[in-house]
């Protein structure tokens, strides 16, 4: 089947990015794309190697951020027919390219990454799936390569170290160890006194609930106690679907003395149905979305 009139072929994509260098501006949005603002990334095996994949859309919906509008010296992006065109002039330089998942007879198991095979023909679409060819930039592969090389160096050669220089390492290393000691004795005995709680009160407390939180040094100390409350799961809605209403209790008592009435005045009782006819309408319920829809 003939590809999109846009199509590039793979090998010229990649012909491309070694004869064609990107404007600056186009680099930045590369650089925004694959930084951690970017798109979602789901890891899959393309050629036998792990690699990182997104969808079109979420690309699209990220260079509609307001993470994007903030930044300088990009292309400008107001609407999503805009966003869909800058895909597609970056698609040739191959910093990233099109993937098809393949049906596998036997699917793999949940939490592995899926195969992953390269389109042959590349175009920009919104449902389909585009695999990063591109590791940002390796200034800080050097920097931190260059960095390990110097501390295994210092390691192997601390018996040449000044004395003075030797103890000071003892010193901060002794109170390094205190420090992990004691945060340790600390997890312990909010653990202790949590159990303690939750035998001889109704609701159990922890000391220091932030403490194994993500957040900073000092928020992990604040509060310093707090009730044990259960987290609540979250559930995923299909647009467009309304949560169902809650029960009215003065309705429930309505229809509870009804029946009692007509009894008594010896009349039978008629079903109730709508102005119009027909029956009330099923209320809307939660569904699970997919993640690969998102």
């Amino acid at each position: 089947m003939p590809g999109p009139a846009d199509a590039t072929p793979v090998v010229e994509a990649q012909m491309t990015l070694i004869l064609v260098q990107a404007d600056p501006e186009l680099k930045n949005v590369i650089e925004f794309l694959r930084g951690k603002n970017g798109p979602k990334v789901r890891r899959g095996i393309l050629n036998g190697k792990r690699v990182d994949y997104f969808k079109g859309k979420t690309a699209v919906r990220t260079l509609l951020s307001p993470q994007y509008q903030k930044l300088k010296k990009v292309p400008v992006v107001k609407d999503e027919e805009e966003a869909k065109a800058l895909m597609v002039k970056l698609l040739p330089f191959a910093f990233f390219l099109r993937t098809d998942r393949p049906t596998l007879a036997t699917p793999p198991p949940p939490g592995t990454p899926k195969p992953l095979q390269l389109a042959p023909q590349q175009s920009f679409d919104p449902l389909s799936y585009y695999t990063w060819f591109y590791d940002g930039s390796p200034l800080y592969t050097i920097l931190g390569g260059f960095a390990m090389v110097v501390v295994m160096l210092a390691g192997v050669m601390f018996p040449l170290w000044p004395v003075k220089l030797r103890i000071g390492v003892w010193y901060l290393s002794i109170g390094v160890l205190c420090l992990v000691g004691l945060f340790i004795a600390l997890a312990i005995v909010r653990l202790i006194f949590w159990c303690l709680t939750v035998v001889s009160m109704k609701r159990a407390i922890w000391i220091y609930p932030n403490l194994f939180e993500d957040v900073g040094f000092f928020d992990s100390f604040r509060p310093g106690w707090a009730y044990d409350e259960p987290k609540k799961k979250k559930k995923k809605r299909v647009p467009g679907t309304k949560s169902s209403k809650k029960s009215d209790p003065a309705a429930v008592d309505d229809q509870s003395v009804e029946p009692a009435t007509a009894a008594a005045t010896g009349a039978e009782s008629a079903p109730t149905s709508d102005v119009t006819g027909l029956r009330p309408r099923q209320s809307a319920t939660i569904e699970e979305v997919n993640d690969d829809e998102i």
